[in-house]
C-alpha cells in the first residue's frame, strides 16, 4: 500500500480502524493527511508510518495526550524521555499488579484446600490486602 493516493478507506482499513478513528486524530493533530482538489484526504507513506506508529503507542497504553507530545509537541529528546520514563513507571506498577493477581489465581489453582477460601495462605493474603486496600501486596 502506498500513500500518495491513499484514501481515508483504505488506510482505516488497512490498520483495522473506522474512518472515524483517522478524523479523530486529525483533530488531535496527530495526522495531517494532503487534500486533494474536491478536499478529500489523501494519506501519504509518512502518513501510514504516523498510523502505524499511533497504533503502536496505544498497544503499549499511552494515550493521545501523550502520542501529541510524543510527536508534535516536544521535539527535545528530553521532553519525550520524561513522558516515556512515567509511562514505564505506571506500566511496571500495572504488570506487578497483574503478576500478583497471576500468582493468587495459580495458588487457588494449585491449591489442595477443599475450598480455596479456607486456605490459610489464600487467608493471610486476603488479609494483606484489607491492610493495604490494594492487590499490589501479593
Amino acid at each position: 500500500m502506498t500513500g500518495t493516493h491513499t484514501t481515508i478507506g483504505a488506510a482505516a482499513a488497512h490498520f483495522g480502524l473506522g474512518t472515524h478513528v483517522l478524523r479523530h486524530w486529525e483533530d488531535r493533530g496527530l495526522l495531517t493527511p494532503d487534500r486533494d482538489t474536491a478536499g478529500r484526504r489523501r494519506y501519504r507513506d509518512s502518513d501510514l508510518d504516523t498510523i502505524a506508529m499511533i497504533v503502536l503507542g496505544k498497544q503499549a497504553g499511552l494515550s493521545l495526550d501523550e502520542l501529541a507530545v510524543l510527536f508534535t509537541c516536544a521535539p527535545d529528546r528530553a521532553t519525550r524521555v520524561k513522558v516515556l520514563r512515567e509511562h514505564h513507571t505506571r506500566l511496571t506498577a500495572r504488570l506487578a499488579r497483574t503478576r500478583a493477581a497471576l500468582d493468587a489465581v495459580a495458588h487457588v489453582l494449585d491449591c489442595d484446600a477443599e475450598d480455596f477460601r479456607t486456605c490459610p495462605h489464600f487467608r493471610d493474603r486476603l488479609a494483606a490486602v484489607r491492610r493495604a486496600d490494594t492487590i499490589a501486596e501479593w
